[in-house]
């Protein structure tokens, strides 16, 4: 999964799609890399949700985002669009969006119903917190169960909405509201999730856990989020969101080629 933020402050690449609106020329060549580099998913976002970020209102995310779904619905590939609100779920999913990727996992007022309404794939995400706050005390007394039970409450209610089980996949939200120790702990646990049977997605790439950790900046993280990309994978991970695709896929290549030996070079 390719990570487009189409923001002019996100931790990462926030500015790079962006300027006073959506750049839709690096919209466009950004996506037909990433897809080129062999991604399965374009996730597309219009509100930053680093630690602190300050909230985007409806208009200015719509603002951000539709025009970018109706320019690469043509691509290959499925549209995940990163987002709570419920406007900007049902206007992507009338232009071509398949996937709704929510790291406050539709609990935004009227975001269950409409998703609900929609029937696209949801991705659940948890948050301690609220990007304002989630990283100024996060504390858990078992984070891999809470986390892994917190998710299995919200597909409940996602069931309970009309949402299909099989529909629902699930994100242990690493850096959100997360220690280092806590991210380290979920990733080591990551079973935990893989065995409700729901898919998992995770995003690693270029986490501040790598700052932590070893001192390299944003822009010196690759080698480090590539390494975490195949723990995860082989933790049973199926979605890897990144930053880095070809570099990542190729990783994931070696990954799945030792899984399947038999297939290797096919």
């Amino acid at each position: 999964m390719g990570v487009m933020n189409i923001t002019p402050d996100s931790f990462s690449d926030g500015g790079s799609l962006y300027k006073g609106g959506p750049d839709m020329d690096a919209v466009r060549r950004r996506a037909e890399q990433m897809v080129a580099d062999g991604a399965n998913f374009l996730d597309l976002g219009g509100e930053s949700t680093r630690p602190g970020a300050d909230p985007v209102g409806e208009q200015e995310e719509l603002d951000r985002v539709i025009p970018c779904v109706e320019a690469l619905a043509d691509l290959p590939v499925t549209l995940s669009i990163d987002t709570s609100t419920p406007s900007v779920m049902r206007e992507s999913a009338a232009r071509g969006a398949g996937l709704i990727n929510d790291v406050r996992a539709l609990t935004r007022e009227g975001a269950l119903a409409t998703a609900a309404e929609l029937q696209l794939p949801v991705c659940l995400m948890h948050m301690q917190g609220s990007p304002q706050t989630m990283q100024q005390d996060p504390s858990y007394d078992a984070v891999v169960l809470e986390v892994r039970d917190w998710l299995l409450d919200r597909v409940e209610a996602c069931a309970a909405a009309g949402i299909a089980r099989e529909q629902i996949l699930l994100d242990p939200g690493f850096g959100f509201g997360k220690t280092v120790g806590h991210n380290l702990a979920l990733l080591e646990g990551l079973s935990a999730l893989t065995a409700t049977g729901h898919d998992v997605l995770v995003g690693l790439s270029r986490k501040s856990l790598i700052g932590k950790l070893i001192g390299r900046e944003v822009h010196e993280r690759l080698p480090a989020s590539l390494a975490l990309a195949v723990l995860a994978a082989e933790r049973g991970a199926r979605i890897i969101r990144t930053h880095d695709v070809r570099e990542t896929a190729d990783a994931l290549a070696m990954v799945s080629a030792l899984a399947n030996p038999d297939r290797a070079g096919e």
